[in-house]
């Protein structure tokens, strides 16, 4: 939900921050990834609203790029992208359906994303019920032990072909638990566990590879899945990265004071200047996902210079420390930094002590969002 447009008053009157999507950087992305695996379809994961960016924008524009599968998590955001993108798109739906669904799935032209024996067996029933044949992805357990069918259940699938009479396997996939961290025995043992259990099942188009897997040579297969890479993060390395940023935030500076040596700040008087300082309020919090994790140890930017957060993130305010600029340069309404070309998602994130995904995807609707678009 974007915040509440008001005639003749724009989003610094309002109070609100400012997030920027540049679909641009977007769909620059698409193109470094598609480099990356050029024998592979590159898809695009729009789930939780493409990180929060925006699902109908940013699956549009990587339609444009040339993407056609997407992946969202939960059927109802499948319904949502579905209204968005022409025919030709595939939306697949990662957690496939619950009891129920089914109906509505196949009404959309969805294609669920069969996690167990039980959703392959409702899936056959509304295929057969319907008198055709439904398309469906397989994912299996290649040992994240969170989705997929496991060995001994795709063993009961090859022991009994007549599923098939009702399903058109469209994709065998799974997902890499360790593909943030190239060296680890696991990405290997992975890739060997998936190719062994796809190979059991009806030839189909095999997808392993996320974000990470992108930058793991030979582990393209015929479809690549990343998320975050897309939106301008190195899963893998931040620093040298061929991504793009695509997201940058702003928020407004509320207040300015002097204060004393001795003065206590924020909510437990946690922070205690040492010295006079002068101190802006913000306009964010953690009720925007500015995370609370950040208090006394996370920043801002203005002019380029970096402005400490002191004392405890509030539920819709933080409080930096301005001193290091000169008098008059910051003023009320004055929007500093908090994610751009200072200070990036990961930066963030490492700061909070958390990862980029988290504060990515949990940055408010009190955002005003603003769209770049790829020719501007």
């Amino acid at each position: 939900m974007l915040m509440k447009v008001v005639e003749g008053v724009n989003g610094p009157a309002l109070g609100a921050g400012e997030l920027v999507v540049d679909l641009g950087a977007l769909a620059a992305n698409y193109a470094v990834l598609q480099a990356r695996q050029p024998d592979a379809r590159i898809a695009g994961v729009v789930k939780a609203d493409a990180y929060g960016l925006g699902a109908g924008r940013v699956a549009k524009t990587l339609y444009d790029a040339g993407c056609r599968d997407f992946f969202v998590a939960h059927l109802g955001e499948a319904l949502d992208l579905a209204a968005e993108l022409p025919a030709t798109a595939r939306i697949h739906v990662l957690n496939g359906l619950a009891p129920g669904a089914e109906a509505a799935a196949a009404a959309a032209a969805v294609i669920p994303v069969l996690n167990s024996l039980d959703q392959v067996a409702r899936w056959e029933q509304e295929a057969r019920r319907r008198n055709t044949r439904l398309p469906a992805a397989i994912q299996v357990d290649s040992g994240m032990a969170r989705l997929g069918l496991a060995a001994e259940e795709v063993a009961v699938l090859a022991a009994d072909p007549a599923w098939q009479e009702a399903i058109e396997v469209v994709l065998v996939m799974s997902h890499l638990a360790c593909a943030d961290e190239p060296a680890a025995p696991a990405n290997l043992r992975q890739f060997e566990c998936f190719r062994a259990l796809a190979a059991r099942l009806p030839a189909a188009p095999q997808a392993l590879a996320n974000s990470g897997g992108a930058f793991l040579p030979g582990f393209g297969l015929d479809l690549v899945r990343p998320g975050i890479a897309l939106y301008g993060v190195d899963p893998v390395d931040d620093r040298g990265s061929p991504l793009k940023p695509v997201v940058s935030l702003g928020a407004p500076v509320i207040q300015l004071r002097d204060v004393p040596a001795g003065t206590g700040v924020g909510y437990g008087l946690a922070h205690v200047t040492r010295a006079p300082r002068r101190l802006a309020t913000i306009g964010v919090g953690y009720a925007d996902g500015w995370p609370r994790a950040l208090s006394d140890r996370g920043a801002v930017y203005a002019g380029g210079i970096r402005l400490p957060i002191v004392g405890r993130v509030s539920m819709d305010s933080t409080i930096v420390d301005a001193s290091a600029l000169a008098p008059g340069l910051l003023r009320p309404g004055d929007r500093v930094e908090l994610i751009g070309p200072h200070q990036s998602l990961a930066d963030v994130a490492r700061d909070a002590g958390t990862i980029a995904y988290e504060i990515l995807t949990g940055l408010g609707a009190r955002f005003e969002r603003r769209y770049r678009s790829p020719t501007h």
